[in-house]
């Protein structure tokens, strides 16, 4: 496995040119130069998985970059790719005490990525794996954050552990599901190698997903993580949704982060106003689509995206039609879609379509996105594993599942949050694996 089994087009790098420009070095000084340096550090404080951001920053200021990068990877493997998305205005620089004081905040996220970039630059590896001392064996299934970070920490700690991801390459949503131009997929695959080089193992391409294959998890590993996501995108549940020329968020931006899909045409309507949502209608702009519609059935102001990539897609060119509701798809006698739609108003805390408010939209590609399934079926087959609502039930501080051999992280566990809490969330499920094993082994 290795980035070069991602297209290198140069197609796809033109039009997908990151959001936000690297620091130069001298810019990077002068911003770290900034810190205040706080005793109490709101904004470590403020990151899940609780980086030692003054530290980090001190030493890029003093001309430490790659002590600057240790000390990111010591707290967050995945640091590189968390600072090109987290969502750090929220998080990390939305603690900084100079917004107290109406200065900008410490763009955090630029220096964190200044730091990981140089230590990508200058051949650096990671810290060597610590020798196997454990007997402790550990299955994470699925490829994305959670695992990743929760198998890392394992083998830091001398502990043997196996990633199983059922698609080709691992990194979950930071590999197939993450806009380009937030982060490249070659990115998140050359953070899995730098984990394979921890001693980590990686078993692409095989399902974990019945009853069998979890017991034959259980009889070669000591403990399984879940680290398994979210489920399918939901269905719009309208006549027509299975005609061709409808394609989800997430088939949309793993077609074209992987090189199935290299250009778009004509009308483009997404449907949901989350930040997947947006981060489709962004593509389908950037592939060329002349005109993209998002549509969504609630008004601006109950949209779930984040402000600033609500005003990041206006900026694109994205177009929003509020508080309209599809009602069926039909294909038309020249090969494009037609998207029937109602104008709906709130009525009782319920959405009520207005008489004679039906309006058809001529399109080319339709892209649902309102959001992914919990993974139900498979929950169903863990003994002793609760699931509510869709999620799996773990403890907070552990991870740990009612089934005391299973612990869980990331979405499935919390319903589909940031990378970063991903990343948290294994941190923890590999700690008190590590915990426990210590206890059953004195």
């Amino acid at each position: 496995m290795s980035s070069a089994t991602l297209p290198d087009d140069p197609h796809l790098k033109a039009r997908f040119g990151e959001l936000k420009p690297a620091l130069t070095a001298q810019a990077a000084v002068i911003e770290a130069d900034r810190c205040l340096n706080c005793f109490d550090a709101p904004c470590t404080a403020a990151c899940p998985t609780h980086i030692d951001v003054p530290g980090f920053i001190k030493r890029i200021a003093s001309g430490n970059l790659r002590g600057s990068a240790l000390r990111i990877l010591d707290a967050n493997i995945l640091g590189a790719s968390c600072a090109r998305v987290c969502p750090v205005d929220v998080l990390c620089e939305g603690a900084c005490v100079l917004l107290r004081q109406n200065h900008k905040p410490i763009q955090i996220a630029l220096l964190q990525r200044h730091a990981m970039d140089a230590f990508w630059a200058s051949g650096e590896t990671p810290p060597a794996k610590a020798a196997a001392t454990k007997k402790l064996r550990v299955a994470c299934v699925g490829g994305g954050p959670a695992s990743l970070a929760c198998a890392a920490e394992l083998c830091r700690a001398g502990a043997w552990a196996t990633v199983i991801e059922r698609r080709e390459l691992p990194g979950g949503l930071n590999t197939y599901g993450v806009a380009e131009y937030k982060l490249r997929a070659a990115d998140s695959v050359r953070e899995v190698e730098m984990i394979r080089q921890l001693g980590v193992e990686f078993r692409c391409g095989v399902e974990a997903n019945s009853a069998a294959a979890l017991e034959a998890l259980e009889a070669e590993f000591d403990f399984v993580f879940l680290g398994l996501g979210l489920g399918a995108m939901q269905r719009l549940n309208v006549p027509g949704e299975d005609t061709q020329g409808v394609m989800n968020a997430l088939e949309l931006i793993a077609a074209y982060k992987t090189g199935h899909v290299r250009e778009l045409h004509g009308t483009v309507v997404v449907v949901g106003a989350g930040n997947t949502a947006i981060d489709a209608a962004n593509a389908a702009r950037r592939l060329g689509a002349d005109t993209v519609y998002m549509l969504y059935r609630r008004s601006e102001q109950e949209m779930s995206a984040f402000d600033f990539e609500f005003e990041h897609a206006k900026q694109e060119g994205v177009q929003f039609l509020w508080r309209r509701l599809p009602v069926a798809i039909r294909p038309d006698a020249h090969g494009r879609l037609q998207l029937e739609t109602v104008q709906v108003r709130q009525a009782d805390r319920k959405l009520e379509v207005i008489p004679d408010s039906e309006v058809t939209i001529d399109c080319d590609l339709i892209v649902p996105a309102i959001g992914q399934s919990p993974l139900t079926e498979l929950l169903q087959k863990l003994r002793g594993v609760e699931v509510c609502e869709g999620r799996i039930v773990a403890d907070r501080e552990t991870g740990q599942t009612g089934n005391p051999r299973y612990f869980a992280g990331g979405d499935c566990v919390n319903g589909g949050r940031e990378v970063v809490d991903a990343v948290a969330g294994g941190k923890r499920a590999a700690r008190a694996m590590l915990k426990f094993a210590e206890v059953a082994h004195a």
